[in-house]
């Protein structure tokens, strides 16, 4: 009976936070594309709970894990994070009263540390050199020695990762386009984005072409991206989705970022300024289409970031 009315509660919070999650506005990218017949827009994700993109799927994670039973006032979850899902639970936990744990890489972001902080996580720091894989592997370690106390939500494999996109991004993408959009290109990351809204987008269109973007190296200054090459592959994601495998360089994603700023009036974080860099180079080699792509974050959220374009 307790755990009903843990449940009760949790659901009308849960209630009252989903309507600040996705229904996010598509932008569109106008003077930094030079070609007159291919239209450009990007979801601005960070106009969410939470600031970015990793809402969509926070929220859906810590809510089926409510309805079924595996996370409660007493049970809190635990997952690796490079900072923007982590912000996201610690947010969503906040609100609900559940304890979050984090395992989050040394050199995340000042500002995420300190947001997460705030929020009232606990966090524990893994290597900067081991990165998300590191972090997941410490995350899964103590889920197993702790199954009392924490739940491992495992975003890299979490069916309701790509599910949130599935059933809000590519649905939302549809719509704003009015059906006409033609080509969808993001970054890999957990996949849950890529996966979810391509998978999506195929179903309502299967003309339309799936574009995925990954760094050009291991070593790479891309914040929540994968080199898959070079990393754990995550569960959730399937080869089989994209039409066509992209790279792309973190310097030129870099420095694309003092342009976006300048030309199209957009604060981007590095990984937006590298989805963005995508969809230039792809609109450069079409005739005409509608490309959509999403911006995670701000670069409010790097502070750093901020000083190389002033």
């Amino acid at each position: 009976m307790q755990t009903a009315i843990i449940n009760n509660q949790f659901l009308e919070k849960l209630r009252q936070l989903e309507k600040f999650v996705g229904n996010t506005p598509l932008y569109p990218i106008t003077r930094l594309n030079t070609k007159p017949n291919v239209k450009i827009y990007a979801k601005l994700e960070w106009q969410q709970l939470s600031n970015s993109v990793k809402a969509r799927a926070a929220f859906n994670i810590i809510k089926q894990a409510v309805l079924n039973g595996d996370i409660h006032e007493q049970k809190g979850l635990i997952d690796a994070s490079s900072g923007n899902t982590a912000v996201a639970y610690a947010t969503i936990g906040a609100k609900l009263g559940i304890p979050v744990t984090l395992c989050v890489p040394e050199n995340a972001s000042a500002a995420k540390k300190n947001a997460l902080q705030a929020l009232g996580a606990t966090i524990i720091y893994t290597s900067r050199f081991g990165g998300t894989d590191e972090a997941q592997q410490k995350a899964n370690e103590l889920s197993l020695e702790n199954p009392l106390q924490y739940f491992y939500t495992n975003q890299y494999a979490n069916e309701n990762n790509w599910k949130a996109h599935y059933n809000g991004t590519a649905q939302e993408i549809w719509n704003q386009t009015k059906e006409k959009v033609t080509h969808f290109i993001a970054g890999l990351g957990t996949t849950g984005t890529f996966v979810g809204t391509s998978r999506k987008l195929k179903e309502l269109n299967k003309e339309i072409q799936t574009i995925s973007l990954q760094p050009n190296s291991a070593m790479h200054g891309l914040e929540g991206w994968k080199h898959l090459e070079s990393a754990i592959v995550p569960k959730i994601y399937d080869d089989t989705i994209a039409d066509e495998n992209r790279f792309v360089d973190t310097y030129e994603a870099f420095d694309l970022i003092k342009d976006a700023a300048k030309f199209e009036g957009l604060l981007l974080s590095p990984s937006a300024a590298a989805n963005l860099l995508g969809a230039l180079q792809l609109a450069e080699e079409i005739e005409e289409g509608v490309i959509v792509t999403t911006f995670a974050d701000h670069a409010s959220n790097y502070p750093e970031i901020l000083e190389t374009i002033l």
